[in-house]
C-alpha cells in the first residue's frame, strides 16, 4: 500500500487545489475551462519534453522509494511524474490569477 502514498499525496493535493479554484472561481471554476485545461496541459507537456531531453543526456533519473509505484511511463519516467507536473503547473495558475484578482482588488 505504501508503494501508492505519493501518488496519492499528489491526487489528494490536486483536488484540494480544485476546490481552492471552486471556492475562489480563480480558473476551471471561473468559466474558463477549456483555456484553463489547455494552459495547464501545455505546461505540463512542456516539462515532460524538458524531463525526456534531461533523461537523454543523462541529467535527470528515476529515483528509488517505497512510496512510489515503480510504474514508468517512458524510460526513468515515473507516472507520478504527470501528476506532479499538473500539480505544479495548476498552483502556478491559480497562484497566478490569485495574485491578479489580488492586486487588481487593491488598485481600486
Amino acid at each position: 500500500m505504501l508503494s501508492f502514498a505519493y501518488l496519492t499525496a499528489l491526487v489528494v493535493s490536486l483536488l484540494g487545489l480544485g476546490l481552492i479554484d471552486r471556492r475562489h472561481r480563480l480558473a476551471l471554476f471561473a468559466g474558463n475551462v477549456t483555456r484553463t485545461l489547455i494552459t495547464v496541459l501545455v505546461g505540463v507537456v512542456f516539462f515532460l519534453i524538458w524531463d525526456v531531453v534531461g533523461i537523454a543526456q543523462g541529467v535527470f533519473f528515476r529515483g528509488g522509494g517505497p512510496y512510489q509505484t515503480g510504474i514508468l511511463i517512458g524510460p526513468e519516467l515515473p507516472l507520478e511524474e504527470v501528476f506532479f507536473l499538473t500539480l505544479l503547473c495548476y498552483v502556478t495558475l491559480l497562484c497566478y490569477l490569485g495574485f491578479e484578482r489580488f492586486f487588481a482588488r487593491a488598485k481600486r
